[in-house]
């Protein structure tokens, strides 16, 4: 069943967002050649707990291992930090990232380049965080699930990247996954409407080559089948009247659908 969200919940999700928002901000100077994902991960933990009454919401969440999600290259998804595992000048390393406060979860992810990275890498970057902005203006009261899907297909067609069709958004709340799915293929006016209050995490994965994925022998990481580098963006966003409202950070000027009003309350500090 989807949940809908009140004014005083959506608050509190965004309270959650602005501390992803700013975390995004500082981390991204520490990521650079010779840094392992686990001390990412122990800056990120340190720097949500900083905030009163913030936890990780992913420390422990299914057995998962760490405060964040740290997926170099290759790996799509739940990549686990380590001491161990440091980042060589022109990895890409995507950073998903979870808040619980006061029950309500807060969901954001953005892929990093590590130090300078080559045209192809950039250029997968590029087009998967703009089929993010695209998939979160479609996130308006009167379309369907399916809007979104349809607008991350029709920004990657004819690029040659694959869409990952086997991971998907989600609703979330006082669980960080709940209904409805959000699959980043779709076709227009297709599947749940989109209504007041419904609180969305919006996610394209991009594989620079393929769409299939398989799980390493830890059960956690997800790789690209053939290797080849993936990207994923993620923000938090609110359904509203007023339009989307992202919970997790600022997008471009250019993203007029996403500069309304209410888009920006709450973030940026709390």
């Amino acid at each position: 069943m989807i949940q809908l969200k009140t004014e005083r919940e959506i608050e509190i999700i965004a309270r959650g967002g602005a501390i992803i928002s700013d975390l995004f901000q500082e981390v991204e100077s520490l990521i650079r050649p010779g840094v392992s994902t686990g001390e990412l991960n122990k800056f990120a933990d340190e720097f949500i707990c900083s905030y009163e009454g913030a936890v990780p919401a992913f420390k422990g969440l299914y057995g998962f291992p760490g405060s964040v999600c740290t997926s170099v290259n290759e790996e799509v998804v739940h990549g686990i930090p380590s001491f161990r595992r440091g980042l060589n000048e022109g990895d890409i390393i995507s950073i998903d990232v979870g808040v619980k406060m006061e029950g309500w979860f807060t969901d954001s992810a953005r892929t990093f380049p590590v130090g300078e990275v080559d045209d192809a890498t950039g250029q997968l970057l590029k087009v998967t965080e703009e089929a993010l902005y695209l998939a979160m203006e479609a996130a308006v009261v009167g379309n369907h699930v399916g809007d979104i899907g349809a607008a991350v297909m029709a920004r990657v067609d004819g690029t040659g990247y694959g869409i990952i069709r086997d991971l998907v958004g989600h609703g979330l709340g006082k669980e960080l996954h709940e209904e409805p799915q959000v699959p980043n293929v779709g076709k227009a006016g297709q599947g749940p409407p989109l209504m007041d209050g419904m609180v969305l995490a919006i996610e394209p994965m991009l594989g620079a080559s393929t769409d299939q994925i398989r799980t390493l022998d830890d059960r956690w990481t997800v790789i690209s089948a053939d290797r080849g580098r993936s990207a994923h963006f993620e923000h938090t966003v609110a359904v509203t009247q007023d339009g989307p409202r992202v919970l997790t950070g600022s997008v471009p000027e250019e993203y007029e659908v996403l500069q309304g009003p209410a888009v920006n309350r709450g973030v940026g500090g709390i």
